[in-house]
């Protein structure tokens, strides 16, 4: 396996290009406009530079791994000639649904087609293919060029041989890939996810604020991030998204996202994307906190 494709340049699918071009594959970036793609590509080369910083990398290393990367705006060239698809498209049961559906025309049968989803049914997105049983999760973590973990998760047709391919291939790109089985949220997040969720639930009864509840979790539970702040590097809109997955795949109300997330999503208040959620992330707080820095 040489050449891969990675459908969607947004956070997830710009650090999947980055992970794998520097370990000597071949991407394929698509998305749908050049806009989309040049600021994934700036991402990746962002990112090199700290680790260039880092010392972890040399520029020369930094120059091969954006050449290994090929931007792409139609989904029938980019897959073309890959050995292994993944999609990272915005977690949206239906617009998923509509990609596999035409991966699964555009691509011949040997083609591994894998999701990056971090809650949708891989058994739901593979029951649209002819070939179920090339249809597999790649859960990837956030930072991607960081974080070791890839949730492997066997949809009910997966094949042997595919999930066996997806674990090597993980590890040769420096992860560390674990199997899970298809059930809503897999692990990461039917874990995760409620403890968020209860995060906001105690800050909406007035238990506690903010910094607080972040301060417990961080200082009590050893927890590098608190779930306020790590709900807003996620995404507001995401955890919600995953939340309702649960809570309609296991019509059990432990999963019924809170209130105040609901209220706080509607208002377009989803966290460091858009400048504020639990937080605030704004250029003027910015501002304040580096004077703040100077002072001290």
């Amino acid at each position: 396996m040489k050449q891969i494709a990675v459908i969607g340049a947004g956070t997830m699918g710009n650090g999947i290009a980055h992970v794998f071009a520097q370990h000597g594959y071949s991407v394929n970036l698509i998305d749908i406009n050049d806009a989309a793609l040049n600021k994934g590509l700036g991402t990746i080369s962002r990112n090199l530079d700290r680790m260039i910083a880092k010392e972890k990398i040399s520029q020369a290393e930094k120059d091969e791994t954006l050449a290994r990367i090929g931007r792409f705006t139609s989904l029938a060239e980019g897959v073309k000639g890959v050995q292994l698809v993944v999609e990272a498209a915005t977690e949206k049961v239906s617009l998923k649904l509509e990609i596999f559906k035409e991966l699964d025309a555009l691509c011949p049968p040997d083609t591994i087609l894998a999701t990056n989803t971090s809650s949708i049914s891989i058994t739901q997105i593979a029951a649209v293919t002819q070939y179920p049983e090339r249809v597999i999760g790649m859960h990837f973590m956030n930072p991607v060029p960081i974080m070791k973990l890839v949730e492997v998760i066997r949809g009910y047709n997966t094949s042997d041989d595919v999930l066996q391919t997806t674990m090597e291939l993980s590890a040769k790109v420096s992860k560390i890939p674990t199997e899970v089985n298809d059930y809503p949220g897999f692990i990461a997040n039917r874990i995760l996810m409620p403890m968020i969720n209860e995060a906001i639930e105690s800050l909406y009864q007035s238990v506690a604020g903010v910094e607080e509840i972040d301060t417990v979790m961080k200082l009590g539970m050893a927890h590098p991030m608190g779930p306020l702040q790590l709900a807003d590097f996620i995404g507001l809109d995401v955890c919600l998204s995953i939340l309702n997955v649960m809570y309609e795949g296991f019509k059990n109300p432990k999963y019924a996202p809170c209130l105040l997330l609901v209220n706080m999503v509607t208002a377009g208040k989803l966290g460091v994307k858009s400048g504020e959620g639990f937080y605030d992330y704004s250029e003027s707080r910015k501002a304040e906190r580096v004077a703040k820095q100077f002072q001290s």
